[in-house]
């Protein structure tokens, strides 16, 4: 009976979702939504520029340094960096929801700044300051919602309910600490990004709304979905269609940006670790798993395990992108469909360019999959790049566990 009702409902949650975007797409749903919020929020980032001004004229060094940094520890390529760490300190439960919720958070909060594609505040006026390369490329997205408020707010808030609800701890004095310094921390993101140049008010509140939002409704679900994965049925199978389908539910930007992209690396990261997880949870991902600092790992094995298991992610990485740039256009061509790459595949380069190519790049990825005669060429970048990541993501809680336990860290 249990097992008939799970799978009516993964088939619901499909069918939902592909009937969206059919839906979306006949009726036109992200051009009519932009046309209503867009005016709305480019006045507001152009009315917010004399604050952002006022706030820029404190500037210094000091400063510039220390919100340059808080916006690389709340970064993705530092979440990237992270989570496998967690991951292998022992706390597998807390590392694989704050994948997941990583990555709901990522695709969310790129679905409505493409959708929307409001501005970030002109510069000039406004001084932007891009320290990393991260910095640079998070500046050719659109501003609403505040990625970094967002992630930040449902983060750092799940990670103070899972340390209350680990530690046991009903001490009202220590819960209201934690949350001050999660609100402390927040404020001084969404305070940070706008002293960068990178956001306006109304950027950092949006993003605020919609963490406190998914954080509400993450806490709400996020057992369901654990024990899903760990325990449950067709859940690989499953979560493939869902990654597949997660690609073509992405509204179309006004202009090309690389939001999309940092929607495909994090979709293939949580197919990734879905999928390892379920195979081996019972072999190194249990609760009852030595955790970091205590007896049965202690630092220094934490420390072998880093300077093994990182070495052997970024290979995999590297091996995995190398295999779908050589498999994905030999199964395209034995298929007949015409492919072409904007960055990975320099011989597929040109069958489009210049702005022409942006305009592909960017088309309805709803049109490419419905209507396959309308369209010239299909990206392979978008395949390379999810088979990438998930193979990343897959060695980190399966291959990289393995080789921890044949070493005996």
């Amino acid at each position: 009976m249990e097992s008939s009702i799970l799978e009516a409902w993964q088939w619901s949650t499909l069918c939902g979702i592909l009937s969206w975007i059919l839906l979306s797409s006949y009726l036109n749903v992200t051009q009519k939504l932009r046309s209503l919020l867009q005016p709305w929020v480019t006045r507001h980032v152009i009315s917010g520029a004399p604050s952002i001004l006022q706030i820029q004229k404190y500037q210094h060094k000091l400063l510039d340094a220390v919100f340059s940094g808080l916006s690389c520890v709340v970064s993705v390529p530092f979440y990237t960096a992270f989570l496998p760490l967690l991951f292998w300190s022992g706390h597998g439960k807390l590392a694989r929801q704050m994948t997941l919720l990583m990555a709901f958070c990522d695709y969310l909060g790129n679905c409505v700044k493409d959708a929307v594609s409001a501005p970030r505040p002109s510069c000039p006026p406004v001084r932007r300051i891009t320290a990393t390369k991260d910095e640079q490329e998070n500046a050719l997205e659109y501003g609403l919602p505040s990625s970094h408020t967002l992630n930040t707010v449902c983060l750092t808030g799940y990670l103070l309910h899972y340390v209350l609800s680990y530690s046991r701890n009903e001490d009202a004095s220590i819960q209201f600490a934690g949350v001050a310094l999660v609100c402390l921390f927040i404020g001084l993101i969404g305070l940070g990004r706008i002293y960068l140049g990178m956001h306006s008010l109304v950027d950092i509140i949006g993003g605020l709304t919609m963490g406190l939002a998914i954080l509400a409704f993450w806490l709400t679900v996020h057992e369901y979905i654990d024990n899903f994965i760990v325990s449950e049925q067709n859940v690989t199978s499953f979560w493939a269609a869902l990654s597949f389908l997660l690609l073509f539910a992405y509204p179309t930007p006004e202009l090309p940006t690389p939001s999309f992209e940092f929607h495909t690396a994090f979709n293939g990261v949580a197919f990734g670790i879905v999928t390892g997880v379920q195979q081996t949870y019972n072999q190194f991902h249990h609760e009852g798993v030595p955790h970091i600092f205590t007896e049965q790992l202690r630092v220094p094995a934490f420390m072998g395990r880093m300077l093994v298991g990182i070495p052997t992610i970024l290979i995999v990485k590297f091996c995995s992108k190398a295999f779908a740039k050589w498999i994905l256009p030999v199964v395209s061509n034995t298929l007949g469909i015409p492919i072409r790459s904007t960055g990975y595949i320099p011989t597929l380069n040109g069958s489009v360019t210049g702005k022409k190519s942006d305009k592909i790049k960017q088309s309805s990825y709803v049109q490419k999959l419905f209507f396959f005669s309308q369209q010239n060429t299909f990206d392979v970048d978008t395949g390379i790049r999810f088979i990438q990541y998930a193979g990343l993501a897959w060695s980190v809680v399966d291959l990289v566990p393995s080789i921890f336990s044949h070493l005996k860290l």
